[in-house]
């Protein structure tokens, strides 16, 4: 049985998206998603063509955050996404960085 204090623990994840995920609505849908599941974080583009994210929240729900970005917004065509989990720094919001 899963221990209901792991899935409330709260983490961070860091995330890179590659394939096509700049200039198709990645960054806003994933503000959009991040915002509708109450994760603080930030989303940005890199000069290499991937994204960059950092969720921040209770576990099960950064996973589900993690799940989405394998699809993203419509318009995407993500190949890859690597996450690495690490402690939450306490990010106290969620927001797209230029």
């Amino acid at each position: 049985m899963l221990d209901s204090s792991l899935s409330q623990a709260r983490i961070q994840a860091h995330v890179l998206v590659s394939g096509r995920v700049q200039g198709v609505g990645f960054r806003m849908a994933t503000y959009d998603m991040a915002q509708e599941l109450g994760l603080n974080g930030w989303v940005r583009n890199l000069a290499d063509g991937c994204v960059e994210a950092v969720f921040e929240g209770s576990k099960d729900v950064v996973d589900k955050m993690v799940r989405w970005c394998h699809q993203g917004s419509r318009a995407a065509v993500v190949k890859d996404v690597t996450v690495e989990y690490k402690a939450p720094e306490g990010i106290s919001k969620f927001s797209i960085r230029r």
